[in-house]
């Protein structure tokens, strides 16, 4: 058995493209417009990792709420410097819903609410500031 992708309902393409490659660094793989059936899937993946574990978006042409769905749970991607990123999806307007306090672990969420974890590779870096005493924002 081999894990191919997570599947994420998006409600606006552009914005969810813009978050997940622009802002977390992923890159589109493919894409598929299926007119019959109404809908659009992107697939991304991290750079160098295109075959491993892919997220499908899929954009349903015709509107319709999807709710939190927390029941989802998250993603979970590791990166080679949790505080750097942090530092640029903040710069670029992303609320840093559990800051990594503990240098290893923070959480932020799509413009769709889906929760998304960042992990440090290689274990923890020392706390430092300002993510040492920066609280909780939301639900992550």
């Amino acid at each position: 058995m081999r894990f191919l992708h997570t599947m994420v309902r998006v409600t606006d393409i552009d914005q969810s493209l813009d978050f997940y490659c622009n802002k977390l660094g992923l890159k589109e793989v493919r894409r598929k417009e299926v007119p019959q059936g109404r809908y659009t899937l992107v697939f991304l993946a991290p750079p160098g990792q295109e075959n491993v574990a892919e997220i499908e978006l899929t954009y349903n042409w015709d509107k319709e709420p999807y709710g939190e769905g927390r029941n989802f749970g998250h993603l979970a991607f590791e990166v080679e410097d949790i505080y750097g990123l942090c530092e640029r999806l903040m710069a670029s307007g992303v609320t840093i819903n559990r800051p990594p306090r503990d240098g290893y672990m923070a959480f932020v969420r799509s413009p769709d609410n889906v929760s998304v974890e960042l992990l440090q590779k290689g274990g923890p870096k020392p706390p430092a500031e300002p993510w040492a005493s920066m609280p909780n924002t939301g639900k992550w």
